[in-house]
Formats: C-alpha cells, sequence, structure tokens
C-alpha cells in the first residue's frame, strides 16, 4: 500500500506539473498567435473569455463525471483532451477560428483541472494528513518550466506549430506514464450519481446529517450550503490572486515609477512566494489545520498588500507583494480540499463548484480593478483586494468540519487542529 500511495502521489504531481505546464506554454505563445490570425488586443480580450466560458463548462460537466465513472478515468481523458487542445490556436487562421481553438483549449483545462483535483483530494485522504498545497505548488513549477522552456524555443526559432505540437506529445507521454498509477475509485464511489435504487436512497439519507436536505437520490442531491460559501471564499481569493497577476507590475511602474525592468519583480515577488509558500503549507496544515492557515494566511496577504499599496517607496512594495503572495499561498488548496471531503461520493461535484467560481473570481480579479481606477488612484483601487481578504480571514471557521456518524476520521485530514491519524506511506 505504502508503493501504491507513493506512485499515485506521484502520478498526481505529474498531472499537475502539465496542467501547469500546457497552459504556461500557451500563455508564452500568445503573442504569436496574436499575430497570426492578425487580431487586435482588444479581440484577443474578448476571445480570452472563450477560453475562461471553456473551462467553467469543463469543469461544471467533469465534476459529476469524475463521481460516475472515477478519477482514474477522467483525469487521463482530461490531460489528453487538454493536451491535444493546446495544438488548436496554433491552426486558427482568424478571430473566429481562435475562439473556437479557446474554448476547446479551456474546456479541456477544466476538465483537467477538476478531475485531477478531485484524485487529489482521494490520495490526502488515503495519506491521512494534508498533502494538497504541494500539488498546487507543482501546478505554478510547470508553469515556471514553461516560461523557461518557451522563451528558449522561441529564441531558436522554432515554428509555433511545430512547439505546440511538441507541447501536444509530452502531455500524452506523461498520460501515458502516469495513468496506471492512478487510484481507482474508493469503494462505494460513484454508486450515488449512478444509481437511483435503494444504495442510492440510503447514501443520500446518510448525507442529509451534514447538508440539512432531506434524504434524495444521490444523482439529484443539492450541493451542500457549506461548499458554496468554501466556493465563494474561493472566488474572492482567487480575484486577488488575478489582481496580482495583472496589476502588480503596473502598480510599481505607473505609481512608483519603477523602471519596467524593477517593475517586473512585483510578479516575481509574488508568484515565488506564492510557490514556496504552496511547497511549506501542508506541514503547517497538519500542525494547525486549514482554519489557522487561511485566517491567518488571508490576514497576512491582507497586511502585505496594504504595505505594497500605501509605501511610496519600490523595496517596501516589492516586500508587500512578496507577503501578499506567501499569505495566499496555502489558503485556496484548503477550500480544495474541505470541498472534496464534504461527501466522498459527490467529491467531483463540490470540486467543480469551488473550482468553477474560484475561476471566474481570477478572471474577475483585472476587470474589476480597470474601472476602480477611473475612480481612484491604482494604489487605493488595491485596497478593494486587502477588504477582500478579510472576509476570508474572518469566514475560515467555516474550514471545520461538521462531523457525521461512520465518518472514517482516522484516514482524513483534521480541518482545526493537528491531522488526525497516522500517514500510511
Amino acid at each position: 500500500m505504502n508503493r501504491t500511495l507513493r506512485a499515485a502521489r506521484l502520478a498526481t504531481f505529474a498531472f499537475f506539473a502539465l496542467n501547469g505546464f500546457v497552459m504556461g506554454m500557451w500563455i508564452v505563445h500568445i503573442p504569436a498567435v496574436e499575430s497570426r490570425t492578425g487580431i487586435s488586443h482588444a479581440v484577443l480580450g474578448w476571445l480570452l473569455l472563450l477560453l475562461g466560458g471553456g473551462a467553467f463548462a469543463g469543469m461544471q460537466m467533469c465534476g459529476r463525471l469524475t463521481d460516475r465513472l472515477g478519477a482514474r478515468r477522467v483525469v487521463p481523458a482530461g490531460a489528453v483532451l487538454c493536451s491535444a487542445a493546446v495544438v488548436a490556436p496554433a491552426l486558427a487562421a482568424d478571430a473566429p477560428g481562435l475562439g473556437v481553438a479557446l474554448f476547446l483549449l479551456g474546456f479541456g483545462n477544466g476538465c483537467l483541472d477538476v478531475s485531477m483535483n478531485t484524485h487529489a483530494v482521494q490520495v490526502e485522504r488515503a495519506y491521512g494528513r494534508p498533502v494538497m498545497s504541494a500539488f498546487h505548488a507543482v501546478f505554478s513549477l510547470g508553469g515556471v518550466l514553461a516560461a523557461l522552456v518557451g522563451a528558449r524555443l522561441i529564441t531558436w526559432g522554432w515554428d509555433l506549430g511545430a512547439t505546440l505540437t511538441a507541447v501536444a506529445a509530452t502531455g500524452l507521454l506523461v498520460t501515458l506514464v502516469a495513468t496506471p498509477a492512478l487510484l481507482g475509485p474508493p469503494r462505494g464511489a460513484g454508486k450515488g450519481a449512478a444509481s437511483t435504487g435503494e444504495d442510492s436512497a440510503t447514501d443520500a439519507a446518510a448525507a442529509a446529517g451534514t447538508t440539512g436536505e432531506g434524504a434524495r437520490p444521490a444523482g439529484r442531491r443539492r450541493t451542500p450550503r457549506r461548499v458554496w460559501v468554501l466556493a465563494v471564499l474561493a472566488l474572492l481569493l482567487m480575484l486577488c490572486e488575478g489582481v496580482a497577476n495583472d496589476w502588480s507590475v503596473l502598480h510599481l511602474e505607473d505609481v512608483l515609477g519603477a523602471p519596467a525592468a524593477t517593475a517586473a519583480f512585483a510578479y516575481g515577488a509574488f508568484a515565488t512566494a506564492m510557490t514556496v509558500g504552496r511547497l511549506l503549507t501542508d506541514r503547517v496544515a497538519a500542525r494547525t489545520g486549514p482554519v489557522f492557515v487561511v485566517r491567518y494566511g488571508a490576514a497576512a496577504a491582507g497586511a502585505g498588500l496594504t504595505v505594497a499599496a500605501l509605501s511610496p517607496w519600490v523595496v517596501p512594495a516589492l516586500v508587500g507583494w512578496a507577503v501578499f503572495g506567501l499569505g495566499l499561498s496555502g489558503c485556496v488548496p484548503q477550500f480544495f480540499s474541505a470541498a472534496g471531503h464534504t461527501d466522498e461520493d459527490a467529491a467531483g461535484a463540490h470540486v467543480s463548484r469551488v473550482a468553477g467560481l474560484g475561476y471566474l473570481g481570477m478572471l474577475a480579479g483585472p476587470a474589476v480593478i480597470g474601472p476602480l481606477t477611473h475612480l481612484v488612484p491604482l494604489n487605493l483601487a488595491l485596497l478593494l483586494p486587502v477588504a477582500l481578504c478579510a472576509v476570508a480571514a474572518a469566514a475560515a471557521g467555516v474550514l471545520r468540519p461538521n462531523p457525521r456518524p461512520g465518518d472514517g476520521a482516522a484516514v482524513r485530514p483534521s480541518s482545526d487542529g493537528p491531522a488526525v491519524g497516522t500517514s500510511t506511506a
């Protein structure tokens, strides 16, 4: 069992890294795609909404599909679809063709995102201690690798189509190697989604103790209110992350007058701190619980961004952006984990709610700050994410579990203190 779990964890790392790498290679080649199709920045901005729409659709569809068929089947299918779809933008010759390509890429990304996070929850449950944040850190590292590889291939003059085809081939190879190590569905998983008979009704009745809903066929269960709260909190904090992605560099350049090369360090400080924090968060969560991680992480993030926004000097602003990333780093993975552990048979559907709203928050961040800059200076507009961090810190108590009779507490990470049980690997 030890070897099986270790192999499953490594396979999950592989799919997270693959997802980050594929999407990172697309991002690196956006200028080349824009030039190839002859579209303007404005048109590209509208078309990118189709990428987000496709991702949201893929997340919602694959959430329930993962519960029905098991992550072992859906993860490789999502990985193949995401890897193959990255070639589509290179084939587009105009704006309509690129729109279709981006929707397909977003759909594949959404399918892989939800299914691999659901499998990560399954691995975490088997380990009996927090391991989710490290998976998200590896996703970030996949994006860093894409930036390095993509930049090198561009300097070598590789053709756009050849590059993205090579990315797709790499994705297929990783999928072939990693899939056999994925865990099979947990005992009884998928039963609720596929059945409407006596077993399904029994599962729904068991779930009623946590959700407050009456017994109903499991395939028609309402999403528990707690999961929706987790999803809203994910939206708020991923909106903050989106603000950092798109406005941190502009903040140093436009507000503090930093040179472009120096301003680029703002996002670098944020992204580096975010990755390092995610690599460390699982150990912190195992000792203190996710309530502590989110409460004090969101509070630290708010304090860091306040320093960055109000500082008249570049160096404290860079430190502030780094603290902002470090504070945010461990928060969102706790929401994914808590949603997945709420109901084992509906883990995929619940993770899809958190991932879907969170992704919308990531897209909304830049759009929310932009209009605010017409009313107040950019540094004051950045105080909005500070307020959202304060809301998340205040609401962190939602991560405390509602115990159910018969729960396998010994193999699930505690949500308000040290992990329960002993690691099996």
